[in-house]
């Protein structure tokens, strides 16, 4: 198969036209979508959450890296749909009651679209209802909860007790993560798993799933 590496770099320097242009081009020309996500999407979205866990890239890099990402997975999704490829793993992710912050969850978002997760972003001040209902609903296999101030951290526990009071934690592996949130607040509420930035929160997604 004719290698793209062409998208690796425009996804790894951010550039988003460059992605999208040079996606259009290689579905044109017959490649296969899939191997595109595969070969040169997660590998470049795998290399930006390494620059950024070495302090090479920063949270502007990440951002620009995710839209250049997603401009190509545009492109790319409804064809992986109609041929029935399966995703990573189901996440649904969102910043608790509450709280109306965002970069930290959307970077997250596009870091797990990244890295082949289909993602169902409930946006920001989600209710434990909207949580509970995108498990049952979305037959999410993750919840991603996040929260950057310490007065909304509480909505974390009450969705896990909920998931407990419905039956419903056995089916869905719980991370969470934010700025003053912690491994130790993890342990305590009950949650399966904390990731203090986007790139191990992927990491962290797959090997609970793997797990």
């Amino acid at each position: 198969m004719k290698e793209y590496k062409e998208l690796y770099t425009a996804v790894l320097e951010g550039k988003a036209k460059d992605a999208r242009a040079i996606t259009e081009k290689a579905l044109a020309e017959g490649a296969d979508p899939k191997q595109l996500v595969d070969r040169e999407m997660i590998t470049a979205m795998a290399e930006v959450g390494r620059r950024f866990e070495t302090n090479e890239y920063f949270v502007p890099e990440l951002l620009i890296s995710a839209r250049a990402m997603k401009a190509a997975l545009e492109l790319i999704k409804p064809l992986l749909v109609k041929s029935g490829v399966q995703p990573v793993g189901r996440v649904a992710i969102g910043t608790v009651k509450g709280d109306l912050h965002d970069i930290g969850k959307n970077l997250v978002a596009a870091m797990l679209e990244g890295g082949g997760f289909e993602v169902v972003d409930l946006g920001v001040d989600v209710s434990i209802e909207k949580f509970i209902a995108a498990v049952k609903e979305k037959n999410v296999e993750v919840l991603g909860l996040s929260a950057l101030l310490t007065t909304t951290m509480p909505g974390m526990k009450g969705v896990i007790e909920d998931l407990k009071g419905q039956g419903l934690r056995e089916k869905v592996k719980v991370i969470i993560g934010g700025a003053p949130v912690t491994q130790n607040y993890a342990n305590e509420i009950g949650a399966d798993g904390y990731a203090d930035n986007a790139s191990s929160a992927v990491a962290l997604a797959k090997q609970l799933l793997a797990a």
